[in-house]
């Protein structure tokens, strides 16, 4: 039997595979494969961690298929960079500003590009089989000792007890990419056992090994990413000393930990990322570690309006809802004019994230105000649109950055982005038009308000006041057609992305609520205009 098991394995490591791959390193039918013996017999051969993302962007780009999925507005400058230092095999550090998507960056590269590997089920370093030698694997088959002069982790102890007992059938699980990606957001508090291990004082007392055995060690993050993506967040934050434990993994391959006299190899792809203002900090990351990350890629904030509302739609996560195309308009306004504007630090950046979390609060409100108690369809309304202040996150320059000046400052913001939406909608209107309006407003008033609906009978529903503004209903009809139209080419961009389309595409359940959020629209936009046709005054639109 010890015989048998030797020149098996001896064929199975020698020989070429018996296999297909449908992508790098998988076999057509691996999933049918769950057992060590399964895969000896079919010669498999697995591939590291940088080939994988290699050869499967590879075949992406030949197919032209997509090859970073989520991943909006970057295709010019970001994706080529990608692009490049995964072919090149590189470790990569993404230098950006908050909210330029650089964390999801590298979680996208580990969910898309790289391959299942086999797996010894219940292994927490991801040991595959064939990370030992083919001597060593034929030792633990014949259960006997391998007495190494220079121990290396291959695989931990609980994996190598599972293949004496099990031999042949050690069960294996084929793990994917998503669940090979680690994450660490670098904080003072992470010590570099975190990072690289440690000996375990309750390993060593219950199973009675020596302290510098294989089977007292306790892994760290870097194993736990073994044959997967390790992303550390804010690389600038770790001490010299932590860094100095990661310089040794790119710059070898592998690590010790302490005076433990055993070789790790954790065979991962590395990324960082860092902000701009600590990434030129001098001394923030020590020169051979600057150096040794062979690519560095700057991220950016989306540069047009569409590529951000794209993104705030895919981002976003909301009940059941209808969100009106112009309203996405406004909430990226928002953000676009804070980070040109002098007030405003800019060194900190103006995160992606403030239209994402302003439309979770609008729908939030939308429902809080109207739909909950009146049992309709959320639906944000310019009117809603105040509520997003408690997401504005950004830094004063100029004022003393208190509460009340960020208020102010985000009240001008606002009033900014809703006169440009608005007058997207209204600008095209003949003057005459204009004209018939403030002569209808004459005498008269046009009351808006938060818990005011469409139509629900009541004497001041925008339905029953509409009907002494026959020339605001006209055009309110017109703004409303051309919304639907946007709404349409619109969910026909997010199908292109993949993103969730539910609540953009309209229904009738939404029609007396967008209706009524396009008439607050409207009414912006006649206030906008020059000369201005309507005047606003404590929500009352009366004429200018």
């Amino acid at each position: 039997m010890a015989q048998d098991f030797e020149n098996f394995v001896n064929q199975s490591y020698t020989l070429r595979p018996k296999y297909t791959e449908i992508t790098a390193g998988v076999p057509e039918d691996y999933k049918q494969i769950k057992t060590l013996g399964a895969l000896l017999e079919i010669n498999y051969k697995i591939v590291g961690a940088k080939e994988q993302l290699r050869q499967n962007l590879i075949s992406k780009i030949k197919a032209n298929s997509t090859k970073y999925p989520g991943i909006i507005g970057f295709d010019d400058d970001v994706v080529p960079a990608l692009d490049r230092a995964i072919l090149s095999r590189h470790d990569v550090i993404l230098v950006g500003q908050i909210g330029q998507a650089k964390t999801k960056i590298a979680q996208t590269i580990a969910e898309n590009l790289l391959s299942p590997i086999p797996v010894i089920r219940g292994s927490i370093t991801n040991d595959c089989p064939m990370d030992l030698p083919a001597s060593n694997l034929i030792l633990l088959l014949q259960d006997k000792e391998n007495s190494m002069s220079n121990p290396t982790f291959y695989i931990d102890s609980d994996s190598m007890e599972k293949i004496r007992n099990n031999k042949l059938e050690t069960p294996i699980e084929w793990v994917s990419g998503k669940n090979r990606f680690k994450y660490v957001l670098a904080t003072p508090d992470i010590s570099v056992k975190d990072l690289v291990g440690q000996i375990d004082a309750i390993k060593v007392t219950k199973k009675g090994t020596e302290m510098y055995e294989i089977e007292s060690y306790s892994p760290g993050q870097l194993m736990q990413a073994k044959h997967g993506l390790f992303c550390i967040d804010e690389l600038p934050v770790l001490d010299t000393r932590k860094q100095v434990a990661l310089l040794s993994v790119l710059q070898e391959g592998r690590f010790t930990t302490g005076s433990y006299p055993v070789i790790f190899e954790p065979k991962t792809v590395f990324f960082a990322t860092a902000n701009p203002i600590d990434y030129t900090h001098a001394g923030k990351i020590i020169e051979p570690l600057y150096d040794r990350l062979k690519s560095h890629i700057h991220t950016r904030y989306p540069k047009t309006l569409q590529d951000e509302m794209l993104i705030v739609a895919q981002e976003s996560k909301i009940p059941k809802s209808f969100i009106p195309i112009f309203m996405l308009k406004i909430l990226v306004r928002i953000a676009q004019h804070a980070r040109s504007s002098q007030e405003i630090n800019q060194d900190k950046g103006v995160s992606v994230r403030t239209g994402i979390h302003g439309l979770e609060l609008l729908v939030g409100e939308a429902e809080r105000i109207r739909a909950l108690s009146h049992d309709v369809l959320p639906v944000p309304r310019p009117d809603d649109i105040f509520c997003i202040g408690q997401c504005a996150k950004f830094e004063l320059a100029e004022l003393d950055d208190t509460a009340d000046n960020r208020q102010k400052t985000l009240k001008t913001l606002i009033d900014v982005a809703m006169k440009d939406t608005s007058l997207e909608y209204v600008k095209d209107v003949e003057q005459n038009i204009f004209e018939t309006i403030k002569q209808e407003f004459a005498g008269k008033n046009f009351l808006i308000s938060q818990e005011i609906l469409g139509s629900n009978g009541m004497e001041n529903s925008y339905e029953k006041q509409l009907q002494n503004f026959k020339s605001l209903s006209d055009l309110v009809d017109k703004v409303y057609q051309k919304v639907l139209l946007e709404q349409t080419e619109f969910v026909n961009q997010a199908k292109k992305y993949g993103i969730s389309y539910g609540s953009l595409e309209f229904s009738e359940t939404a029609s007396h609520e967008l209706r009524s959020a396009t008439l607050e629209l409207a009414l912006e936009g006649l206030c906008s205009v020059e000369p201005s046709v309507l005047n606003k005054k404590e929500g009352t639109y009366v004429a200018a």
